[in-house]
């Protein structure tokens, strides 16, 4: 009887999610980038390694990702930083720089003919970086800042605006606004996580629901949610062994895209390696999301 009865509970949960889902479903933009839209019904994947440590991880990545998600028919976005503004030292890793970090990406782009998606932390890197990248994200911790927002709406481009740890899913809305009123209507909003007590985050996936209501495509980044910031003190901790439940569950939830950090050597790179996941699991960890994204929209 208690299990006939959780199954049945389960099973109405099921309906009602889906019966939300769609109901979001129909107000969600579907952002055309290249020869694919994110957005509709088929999983976009954003991936790559956390900074643009050289070209030769970048190109061993990009390779093998591109070749996983040809294989498997997910949209790929290749994504890398050529700064990372927000460590916790400043003797950390930050990346090759602006000049230098756009050749290198635009090389991988050109080489894997792939979309780019990088960060900004600057309105003064917009413009110069928008001429590689198909996507400007907005760093989390950066989330609010007007000028940033106005100089990547004014692109032209995707601008994917991650939430910050410290606002509710409910709190986007302004930003999406900044954004919208610039005269920008191609907007990714991305979660990555809640602050929850001191180094510590906790997904709560109502936000997915919650941030499809503002009538834009939803990202799960799955790596970034199972970091620590700054547990190690000079650095921030991580543990990936959560990163596909997690993974699995945005994608149950209704998310329309994924974001993973992905490295060859995870515990050899030079910032996020304890949340980024190896290229070698990749593939099978993709072919699950999609089987639940697919299911999802059944």
């Amino acid at each position: 009887m208690i299990v006939t009865y959780i199954q049945k509970k389960y099973k109405l949960i099921v309906i009602l999610h889906i019966f939300s889902y769609n109901q979001n479903m129909e107000i969600i933009k579907k952002l055309k980038l290249r020869d694919f839209e994110i957005g509709g019904d088929k999983l976009t994947i954003f991936a790559g390694p956390c900074a643009a440590e050289s070209m030769e991880i970048l190109d061993e990545t990009a390779k093998g990702l591109k070749e996983i998600t040809d294989k498997l028919d997910i949209n790929f976005i290749f994504k890398s930083s050529f700064d990372k503004a927000n460590r916790s030292s400043i003797n950390s890793y930050r990346g090759p720089g602006l000049e230098k970090g756009l050749e290198m990406l635009q090389t991988i782009k050109s080489r894997y003919d792939i979309a780019i998606v990088t960060d900004i932390h600057t309105p003064d890197q917009a413009a110069p970086v928008s001429e590689v990248a198909d996507v400007l994200q907005i760093p989390a911790f950066l989330c609010r800042q007007t000028d940033l927002l106005v100089a990547a709406a004014k692109t032209g481009k995707i601008v994917n605006i991650k939430k910050g740890q410290f606002l509710a899913p409910e709190q986007m809305g302004p930003l999406v606004k900044k954004v919208e009123d610039s005269g920008n209507n191609n907007i990714l909003l991305t979660d990555r996580g809640t602050s929850f007590g001191y180094n510590n985050l906790v997904v709560d996936f109502r936000a997915i629901s919650i941030m499809q209501e503002f009538g834009y495509p939803v990202v799960f980044d799955a790596t970034h949610s199972v970091q620590l910031p700054g547990a190690n003190g000079t650095s921030s901790g991580g543990d990936r062994r959560f990163v596909p439940p997690l993974a699995k569950a945005a994608m149950a939830a209704g998310a329309n895209a994924l974001f993973f950090e992905v490295h060859p050597e995870p515990d050899k790179a030079l910032c996020d390696g304890p949340n980024m996941i190896a290229l070698k699991d990749a593939e099978e960890l993709f072919k699950h999301c999609k089987d639940i994204f697919e299911i999802v929209r059944k």
